[in-house]
This record gives C-alpha cells, sequence and structure tokens, in this order.
C-alpha cells in the first residue's frame, strides 16, 4: 500500500519487566505491521501513584502520556495477565490519563488489546478486564480476531520476529486491526 495514509499508533506495554514476554511480543508485532505504520512507544515505568489531589498539577510524565495518546490515531494495549487481572502499573496510566475529569485523553480512540503468558489462557482474564476498563473511558475497541497467546517453544525467532507457526495468525491480526482502524476514517 504505497500511498496509504501514514497512521501512528500508541504503544502501550503494560509491563516495567526487562526481560518481558509481552514487550518482546510488542516489538515483534511492531514488525508485521504494514510499512505505512509509525509506533509510538508510550512509557509508564516512570508515573507516579494516580492521586487526585495532582489533577490540577499533573507530572511532568503524565503530560507526556496524555499527549502522545491524544496526538495517536490509535492504541494498541500488549499486556501481561498479573493475578487474573491487568497490572497495576498499567491500570494507573489509564486513570492518570483519564483525568482530570472532562479531560481524558483516550475519549474516541481505536484501540486494541492482545498479550501473552506462560499460562495456558494465556492472558483472557487480563483482556477482558481490561476491555471492561477501556470501555468507561471511552475506547472502540477492535473484537475479532481475540488473541490469546500462550509462549511456547518456536512463537519468537532468534532475531525477535514471529515465528513460522504463529506468523500467520499475528500477520492477519495486525492487519484486521490496521485495515479496521483506517476504515474507521481515524
Amino acid at each position: 500500500m504505497p500511498d496509504a495514509k501514514p497512521l501512528t499508533i500508541a504503544l502501550i506495554v503494560g509491563s516495567l519487566r526487562k526481560e518481558s514476554l509481552n514487550k518482546r511480543l510488542a516489538g515483534a508485532l511492531e514488525k508485521l505491521a504494514p510499512d505505512h505504520i509509525r509506533f509510538d512507544h508510550v512509557d509508564i515505568s516512570d508515573l507516579p501513584l494516580y492521586s487526585q489531589d495532582d489533577d490540577k498539577n499533573q507530572a511532568a510524565p503524565v503530560k507526556r502520556i496524555k499527549k502522545q495518546i491524544e496526538e495517536a490515531d490509535a492504541l494498541l494495549f500488549v499486556t501481561p495477565e498479573y493475578n487474573r487481572s491487568v497490572p497495576g502499573v498499567l491500570k494507573n496510566a489509564i486513570d492518570h490519563a483519564s483525568r482530570p475529569f472532562g479531560k481524558s485523553s483516550w475519549g474516541g480512540k481505536r484501540g486494541a488489546v492482545i498479550g501473552i503468558s506462560p499460562g495456558a489462557t494465556g492472558t483472557a482474564m487480563s483482556q477482558q478486564h481490561l476491555r471492561n476498563i477501556l470501555a468507561a473511558v471511552d475506547v472502540y475497541l477492535f473484537c475479532l480476531p481475540e488473541a490469546f497467546l500462550q509462549m511456547r517453544d518456536g512463537l519468537f525467532t532468534d532475531d525477535g520476529e514471529i515465528g513460522e507457526g504463529s506468523h500467520a495468525f499475528l500477520k492477519g491480526w495486525m492487519d484486521k486491526f490496521v485495515g479496521w482502524v483506517e476504515s474507521s476514517g481515524q
């Protein structure tokens, strides 16, 4: 698609761990995206814990992520599952960017949720909880196909790409997500 309009996708990984499987997945998904997609990595590692007391004077990292979200054409959340839900750092970031009341950065954005875990159900519970949270802040979500990935040998190649067994599915997932965003007029 040489004449496709460039799109920016804010990439939000819900893990702070250096060797995070979800960071690896995010990097591999970037490589599957069409050439006209630019990913803007939203760093949530330096956000203070959310307190409504800070709404009138938000910290610089909060202002930074709000701006990144507002400037993005779409959102991609790549999340692990902690205790059958979303990681606290991810919920904290969502809370910050939704405040102060009436000035949410999320409203009307298109987004997708995906994740990977060593467990058999992948990140199914985390993704469901995240979908509920994102609905409350007015993010329109890409629904199908869902992708609940279990970490297995061969999922990633040595150079950080998606392995042969999952490549077609995840390439199709990315293409459908991008097509959905583009068809929504974003």
